[in-house]
């Protein structure tokens, strides 16, 4: 299946995530000529992302609220279940759109679900963004969590 086409399954499910950030996102984080699969786990959806026969990992679209407005983000994870990337599809708050930025997204790459990833600790907060820090931390983590369960269980492969 083509990029397009599973992003636009996967938006037709989640509304919230903008199809074309959500192309440029899954471009960026495994680069150019992949195959992407929407897979269903429970009421979940999940994109498998692979080329030729290799399997690259998985992403998944998520929300958590911010002071008063949904935050929608990406999770990626490699094929070791380790945290690829994490990238902000939509920001809808007047402040704190700091948790956007490379530089703080950054932290999370190679974290596995078994790191305990507290804001304060191994996640820097943002001043003027402690709401979005910890909403998106926290959905990093559980996200981060679901992933690697369902890849070790064998309900994503």
């Amino acid at each position: 299946m083509t990029l397009a086409l599973a992003v636009l399954l996967l938006t037709a499910q989640n509304p919230a995530a903008p199809p074309a950030k959500l192309v440029a996102s899954i471009a960026r984080l495994f680069g150019p000529g992949t195959r992407v699969d929407t897979l269903r786990v429970d009421t979940a959806s999940v994109l498998r992302v692979s080329r030729a026969d290799s399997l690259l990992g998985f992403a998944a679209v998520g929300n958590v609220l911010g002071k008063d407005q949904p935050i929608t983000f990406l999770v990626a994870i490699d094929p070791a279940d380790r945290l690829k990337d994490v990238d902000i599809l939509v920001y809808r708050e007047p402040y704190g759109g700091e948790v956007a930025y490379e530089p703080w997204r950054r932290q999370f790459r190679g974290k596995t679900a078994d790191d305990s990833l507290r804001v304060g600790k191994e996640i820097r907060t943002i001043s003027g963004a402690t709401i979005s820090v910890h909403a998106v931390t926290l959905g990093v983590r559980r996200m981060l969590a679901q992933l690697t369960a369902w890849h070790e269980s064998g309900a994503i492969r």
